[in-house]
C-alpha cells in the first residue's frame, strides 16, 4: 500500500507556508456613529486583520481627502470610504467616488441612505423613497422604534445578512450602466461587508 511521503514535521513537502499576512483596514465613514457602530461590530479575527473605523462627520469629498491623509500616516492595505448620496450635491458625491477610485480606495456608497442596507435584510427594495421614510420603514420591519445610532443593530440583523447581500446584488444588477448619483435606490455596502466577512473568526 502506497503512502504519501510526509517529512518529519508532519506535512507534505509540497505544502508551503500558508500563514496569512495580517491585513490592515481603514474604514472612514461620513456618519459619526451609525456606520462606525455597525462596522466595529464585525468580529474580525485580530490574527489576520486589524480594522480602524473612523466616523468623521464630513461630506463625501472631504471624507476622501481625510482618508488620503490618514493613509499617509499609516500603512493600510485596504481603504474604504463609506458615504451616502443624501443631500450632498451631485458634484460632491460624484467627485468623491472618482477621487476615491483614483487613490485606489474602495467606496461603500448608499443612494439615498445607509439605512437602505438595513432594509435589504428584510425585503428587496427597488423604489426610491425619502430618507425619513427609511426610518419609518425600519421601525415597522424591526417591530420597534429604529434607533439611528444603535450599537446592537449588527447583531440584530446578523442572521438576515445573507439575504441583504443577495438583495443588494440583485438591486445593483438592475442598473445596466451603473450611475451612482442617479441610481436610487442603490448601494455597494455589501461589497465591504463581504470583504470583512473573509476575516471573521
Amino acid at each position: 500500500m502506497s503512502r504519501r511521503k510526509v517529512n518529519s514535521r508532519g506535512y507534505s513537502p509540497r505544502k508551503v507556508d500558508t500563514r496569512e499576512v495580517r491585513q490592515r483596514f481603514l474604514i472612514v465613514c461620513e456618519g459619526e456613529k451609525t456606520e462606525p457602530n455597525y462596522f466595529r461590530s464585525f468580529r474580525v479575527s485580530t490574527n489576520v486583520a486589524a480594522i480602524d473605523v473612523q466616523g468623521l462627520g464630513e461630506n463625501p469629498s472631504k471624507l476622501v481627502q481625510s482618508a488620503k491623509e490618514l493613509k499617509k500616516q499609516e500603512d493600510y492595505d485596504h481603504v474604504w470610504c463609506v458615504f451616502d448620496r443624501d443631500s450632498w450635491t451631485v458634484e460632491d458625491f460624484s467627485n468623491a467616488i472618482k477621487n476615491a477610485n483614483d487613490q485606489g480606495f474602495k467606496v461603500a456608497y448608499s443612494n439615498e441612505a445607509f439605512e437602505l442596507w438595513y432594509v435589504l435584510h428584510f425585503e428587496f427594495l427597488n423604489t426610491g423613497i425619502p430618507r425619513k421614510d427609511y426610518l419609518r420603514k425600519l421601525t415597522s420591519l424591526l417591530g420597534r422604534t429604529y434607533q439611528k445610532n444603535s450599537e446592537t443593530i449588527y447583531d440584530e440583523l446578523f442572521e438576515k445578512q445573507s439575504t441583504a447581500v443577495r438583495n443588494a446584488e440583485n438591486l445593483f444588477k438592475q442598473y445596466e450602466h451603473p450611475h451612482p448619483v442617479r441610481d436610487n435606490p442603490s448601494t455597494t455596502v455589501h461589497l465591504l461587508v463581504q470583504e470583512l466577512n473573509r476575516f471573521i473568526q
